[in-house]
C-alpha cells in the first residue's frame, strides 16, 4: 500500500482520480488527529484544508481577543504524554496567536502537513452505489476516489452572511470575526460598529474598546456572563499540570462536559445560604464552573433555573450603572445555562465609556446597510468607518450542507437535514455508507462539551470503526434506518427532558431562518455519551450495518 504522500493530487486539469483508503475534511484540532490515528493504521489518507495552514477554528477566528474559554492544560491531546508534556502554555485561557502555535508544535511532532492540501475547499462529495466509494471534489479540481469519508469540519464553521440589505454599498470596511484578516483591522481613533453581543462579540468588544475613536455595539439578545480570571503561567504552573496527566486522562473524558470539574452538589440537599455560599465561591473562580459544575438542577428545575439566573444578574447589575444598559445587556426572558454562557473581562465595563454608545436591537432593528454605515428601523443612520460582524453560524449543519454531498440513490444531505436534522451519534447518517462525521448534530460535540475532549472520543471512535470494518473483511459501514431512529429517539427524550429547548439560540438552530429546530447537541453527558459510544462498539455496531 504506497503512502498518500507518494501519490500526486491531480491539478486542475482534471486528471485521473487519486485512489486513497480515506478523504478527512478539516485540519483543526478533530482532524489532525483523525488524520493520525488513520495513518497509524496503515490507510492511504489526504487530508483538505481550506486554510492555508492548520488550526481550524483557530486558524480562521483571528479576531481581537480570541482566546480559550476552555482552560489551556484541558483543551489538549492526551492520547500521547510526550506530546502534552512537550507544550508549555503562557496563561490559563491564553489567545488565538499562541494556540495557533501550538496546534503547529503538534502537526509538526506528527509529522501530518504532508498528507493534508492546503487553501482547498471539498464542493463535493458523491458515492457510488456499485462500486462502495465516494468521488471527492475540490474547489481546485483535484478528484480523489476514496473508500472513507470522514468529516472535521468543525461545529462553528459556516458562518452566517450576508443578512442585511445593502451590506455591499458599505464604504468602509466590513469584516467578519468568522474570516478576520490576518494582518488585522486598523481601529485606532475610528468610528467602528460590532454586531453581536455573544461570545465573539463580547471578546471583540472588550478588545477594541480602548484603541477606537468611537464605539457602537449594535446587541440583540442579551447574555449572562461570568468575569474570567486568567493568571499568567510559568514554570511551576507547568510542572504542575504536566504532574497531572495521568489523572486528567483518566477523568476529563467521563465528566458532564469534558472538562476537569463536574457537578458535585445537589441544590435540593441544600439550604438558602449553603447554595448562595457554593455559587459564590464558583462564581469567583473565573471559569466556566458556574455553568458546567454548578448545580445541573438549573437544567431541569424552573425555580432552580429562576434563582441561579437572578444571582447571576444581580451580579451583572451590579456592574452597569444606566437602567438602558440593564435593559439591553441582562437577560430576563431565559435561564441561565440554556444557551452559550461567554466568559468576558471588563466586558461590562467597557459601555460606561464616554465613546461607546449602545443600540437595542430588539426595540429598534438593523434595517439595512448604507455607505456611510448602518440604518436603522427608525430612520437613524449611524455613521461608521469599520464594520465588524460577529453574527453567527449555521452550526453543526453548515459545514456539510454547503457541500454538495450524495449519499444512497444520489440522495442529498443538505435537502435531508433542511427537512429534518437526523444523526446516527453524530457519528454517521442513514443512507450514506462510509460517511463519518464528528461534530456534528446529536453528539456533545455540537455545543456541550470542552471540544478537544469530545473530537478526540469521536475520531478515535470512528479510527476504531474503520478497524473492525478491514478487520470483519467488509468495505462498509452505514448506520441502519432502526439505529438511527432508536438515537433519534433518545435524544430527544433526552433533550426534552430539560429546560434548553424552551430557549430560542443557535443550540436550537433557531438563528438560521428556516432550519428545522431540533436541539443540535446531545445534552445527556459526555461520560454517558462515551460509554454509549464503548457499548456500540463493543456490541459489535448493531446500529449499524457492515458489508
Amino acid at each position: 500500500m504506497t503512502s498518500s504522500s507518494d501519490t500526486a493530487v491531480p491539478g486542475p486539469d482534471g486528471a485521473t482520480p487519486v485512489e486513497v483508503d480515506a478523504v478527512v475534511l478539516g485540519a483543526g484540532v478533530a482532524g489532525l488527529y483523525q488524520l493520525h490515528q488513520l495513518r497509524e493504521q496503515g490507510l492511504t489518507v489526504r487530508a483538505f484544508e481550506a486554510g492555508s495552514d492548520v488550526g481550524g477554528t483557530w486558524f480562521w477566528n483571528r479576531y481581537p481577543g480570541a482566546r480559550f474559554d476552555s482552560e489551556a492544560y484541558i483543551y489538549q491531546y492526551l492520547f500521547d504524554e510526550e506530546l502534552y508534556k512537550g507544550w508549555s502554555w503562557s496563561q490559563k485561557f491564553p489567545g488565538q496567536p499562541e494556540i495557533e502555535r501550538w496546534l503547529h508544535y503538534v502537526a509538526d511532532r506528527l509529522d501530518l502537513r504532508r498528507d493534508i492540501s492546503f487553501g482547498t475547499r471539498v464542493v463535493s462529495a458523491h458515492y457510488d452505489d456499485d462500486r462502495g466509494r465516494w468521488t471527492i471534489r475540490t474547489d481546485r479540481g483535484d478528484v480523489v476516489d476514496t473508500q472513507f469519508f470522514v468529516t472535521c469540519g468543525g461545529m462553528l464553521s459556516a458562518p452566517i452572511t450576508n443578512q442585511f440589505e445593502g451590506q455591499e454599498s458599505f464604504a468602509g470596511q466590513l469584516v467578519y470575526t468568522s474570516s478576520y484578516p490576518a494582518e488585522g483591522v486598523d481601529v485606532a481613533g475610528k468610528r467602528v460598529g460590532v454586531v453581536g453581543i455573544g461570545a465573539t462579540g463580547i471578546q471583540v468588544i472588550q478588545t477594541i474598546a480602548p484603541d477606537v475613536g468611537h464605539l457602537t455595539v449594535f446587541a440583540r439578545t442579551p447574555q449572562y456572563v461570568l468575569p474570567m480570571k486568567n493568571p499568567s503561567y510559568g514554570p511551576n504552573d507547568h510542572s504542575w499540570y504536566k504532574s497531572r496527566f495521568a489523572r486528567l486522562k483518566q477523568t476529563i473524558p467521563h465528566t458532564f462536559t469534558g472538562f476537569e470539574y463536574d457537578f458535585e452538589h445537589s441544590w435540593h440537599d441544600l439550604g438558602a445560604e449553603q447554595r448562595r455560599d457554593i455559587l459564590e465561591e464558583i462564581y469567583a473562580d473565573g471559569s466556566l464552573k458556574l455553568w458546567l459544575a454548578g448545580f445541573a438542577e438549573m437544567f431541569f428545575f424552573e425555580d432552580v433555573s429562576e434563582e441561579v439566573s437572578e444571582f447571576v444578574r444581580e451580579k451583572m447589575r451590579a456592574r452597569l450603572k444606566d437602567q438602558h444598559l440593564i435593559d439591553t445587556l441582562v437577560p430576563t426572558d431565559y435561564g441561565f445555562g440554556t444557551h452559550r454562557v461567554p466568559l468576558e473581562r471588563g466586558y461590562l465595563e467597557v459601555y460606561h465609556q464616554d465613546n461607546v454608545d449602545l443600540v437595542n436591537c430588539r426595540d429598534t432593528p438593523i434595517a439595512r446597510l448604507r455607505p456611510e454605515g448602518i440604518e436603522l428601523a427608525d430612520g437613524t443612520v449611524v455613521e461608521l468607518d469599520v464594520i465588524i460582524l460577529a453574527t453567527g453560524f449555521d452550526a453543526g449543519t453548515g459545514a456539510l450542507t454547503r457541500i454538495d454531498i450524495r449519499g444512497r440513490d444520489g440522495r442529498s444531505l443538505a435537502e435531508e437535514w433542511g427537512r429534518d436534522i437526523r444523526t446516527t451519534m453524530g457519528l454517521a447518517k442513514h443512507g450514506y455508507p462510509n460517511l463519518l462525521t464528528t461534530a456534528t448534530p446529536m453528539a456533545p460535540s455540537a455545543a456541550l462539551c470542552n471540544m478537544a475532549t469530545c473530537l478526540q472520543q469521536q475520531t478515535e471512535w470512528i479510527s476504531g470503526a474503520i478497524a473492525a470494518v478491514r478487520a470483519q473483511g467488509g468495505s462498509v459501514i452505514e448506520p441502519t434506518a432502526e439505529g438511527e431512529q432508536e438515537w433519534v429517539d433518545h435524544h430527544e427524550e433526552t433533550a426534552g427532558a430539560t429546560l434548553v429547548p424552551k430557549t430560542d439560540s443557535w443550540y436550537m438552530g433557531s438563528n438560521v431562518p428556516g432550519k428545522p429546530r431540533r436541539m443540535l447537541s446531545y445534552i445527556g453527558g459526555v461520560g454517558t455519551y462515551r460509554q454509549k459510544c464503548e457499548e456500540e462498539a463493543a456490541a459489535g455496531y448493531p446500529k449499524f450495518a457492515i458489508t
